[in-house]
């Protein structure tokens, strides 16, 4: 039987995140210590676990079928890959610092100067763009040293809250692009594996769907079950029941999370009572 073989990174918060994802779409994985490869008992799937860098050139080789990787790493490589479903997790931007203690007003600070980093090829496309002529030393991990030890001037790394650099006496000042985990697929899918990409990925939208979304129940009059209505942004027309207490009903629907308080600040005020939010498990369309 077909299997689809999904490559994650071999460690660190990018693969637990990503496992949780698949253990989320029901995908049972039970990987012993030191597995580099697992398949699962319950879907077609082989998980595959690799160094971070090595993915992008594995996906392009057709070795693996599809990744969960970061997109400022598929972006770096500069690969014929595909980005099918943005994940929401993992999110990270990729940017410049400098020691605290130097004055910044633009770009054109980095004019002749030397910038260490693990992204040469991103770095020098922005450089490019803004018309910067600087001298790039491309390094592997502990970048944020660069600066201390005489190495650079300054530095384009990965920054999620900020703390390493804070740390090592450097400041942001220009992020240059926004990152986070995508589902990538190799160019060369035969059509059983397409197959499978295509069951995956409906159980992924479901997941993720579930995750950026409240079901609200309320009481109210049902003289304001029009108006409550016109407010709410639902996925279509919600759900209405009678209470025992004549004159009321309850409404039930779907909110997305990113307008949950203002929304249910607008109910509150329309006459809207005993309002209940629950989490959503899974969202099928």
């Amino acid at each position: 039987m077909s299997k689809l073989k999904i490559a994650i990174q071999k460690s660190g918060r990018l693969n637990q995140d990503s496992l949780q994802l698949l253990k989320d779409c029901g995908i049972s994985i039970d990987n012993g210590k030191d597995q580099l490869k697992v398949t699962a008992p319950n879907f077609p799937l082989e998980i595959l676990y690799l160094r971070n860098a090595d993915i992008p050139q594995y996906l392009e080789d057709g070795v693996v079928d599809v990744a969960i990787i970061g997109e400022n790493l598929l972006i770096e490589k500069q690969k014929n890959i595909e980005i099918i479903q943005r994940l929401g997790f993992s999110k990270c931007r990729v940017s410049l610092a400098i020691p605290k203690e130097i004055e910044y007003d633009s770009i054109t600070y980095f004019e002749g100067k030397k910038i260490a980093t693990s992204y040469p090829n991103t770095l020098l496309d922005y450089l490019n763009k803004n018309e910067v002529n600087a001298e790039i030393h491309a390094i592997s991990g502990s970048v944020e040293i660069a600066p201390n030890i005489g190495l650079a001037d300054g530095i384009c790394d990965i920054v999620s809250s900020g703390s390493t650099l804070f740390k090592n006496g450097l400041k942001e000042i220009q992020v240059m692009l926004r990152s986070e985990a995508v589902l990538a697929k190799s160019p060369n899918l035969e059509m059983e594996q397409k197959q499978i990409l295509d069951k995956l990925l409906f159980r992924m939208k479901a997941v993720l769907r579930a995750k950026n979304t409240k079901y609200v129940l309320m009481n109210l009059p049902n003289n304001k079950i029009e108006e409550v209505s016109q407010i709410l942004p639902v996925l279509k027309s919600p759900t209405i029941l009678p209470l025992a207490k004549e004159g009321w009903s309850s409404l039930h629907t779907v909110i997305d999370e990113a307008k949950f308080w203002d929304v249910i600040d607008e109910l509150k005020t329309a006459g809207a009572e005993g309002i209940l939010i629950v989490p959503i498990d899974k969202m099928v369309l």
